[in-house]
């Protein structure tokens, strides 16, 4: 019998029992941190035997793949309600959200994972960082249709500032983020950068060009 016909006999790991596998993974994850994270570990959570992961992953990076893109927290679709503040305070408030902190936990791990193993980097950023960035993407651009963003703003610098403003707030400067945080966030910088003209930008540094002079003149 080949390898093949052998893996075909196998039973597959399916639906609550595939669900628990995936939870196990994410604790363990946000419990012990990328680096201390094994097989062994994952299935002694799980109650499983490493045999019974390694029928259907051969190892941590496509578990922990696996299991951050069919988590519960981060299953949901793209919200669309209608307004662009409504979807950022969707999707990133509540469970799985910017002001969870299990997935703020489970974040940290990761990124930890990113800069010290460069086979995860690879496969989080295609398979996981991949098609989110591209549901945001779309969010924005339905913003921009419904004539919330300017034609001329960068989507692809713009659809990721409030992760990024959050993420800078948590594991930088070590605050818990909350509700509050992500609305002003939104109010503040995310929404005015959607709907400012260049030309109010440009108006006003000539504007300062041109009153430079006298103000120097006056201070000598």
């Amino acid at each position: 019998m080949t390898p093949a016909e052998t893996a075909t006999l196998r039973p597959r790991i399916e639906g609550e029992r595939e669900q628990e596998i995936f939870e196990a993974a994410i604790d363990v994850l946000a419990e012990v941190g990328y680096d201390r994270l094994t097989m062994d570990a994952v299935a002694a959570r799980a109650k499983a035997s490493k045999a019974t992961l390694y029928r259907r992953w051969n190892g941590k990076i496509p578990l922990l793949i696996d299991a951050l893109l069919n988590s519960k927290e981060h299953s949901h679709s793209p919200a669309d309600t209608g307004t662009l503040r409504g979807d950022l305070l969707e999707m990133f408030c509540g469970m799985g959200g910017l002001t969870d902190h299990d997935s703020v936990a489970v974040f940290g791990s990761v990124v930890t994972a990113l800069c010290r193993d460069e086979e995860f980097a690879a496969a989080f950023r295609t398979e996981f960082i991949g098609p989110k960035s591209a549901a945001s993407h779309a969010m924005f651009e339905r913003a921009r249709a419904r004539g919330e963003i300017g034609e001329h703003v960068d989507l692809d610098l713009l659809a990721p500032a409030l992760a990024g403003i959050v993420m800078h707030r948590v594991f930088m400067l070590g605050e818990l983020p909350d509700e509050g945080l992500v609305e002003r966030v939104i109010d503040q910088i995310i929404l005015p950068a959607a709907t400012h003209r260049p030309d109010t930008v440009a108006g006003a540094r000539t504007s300062h060009t041109r009153t430079s002079p006298r103000t120097q003149k006056d201070l000598t």
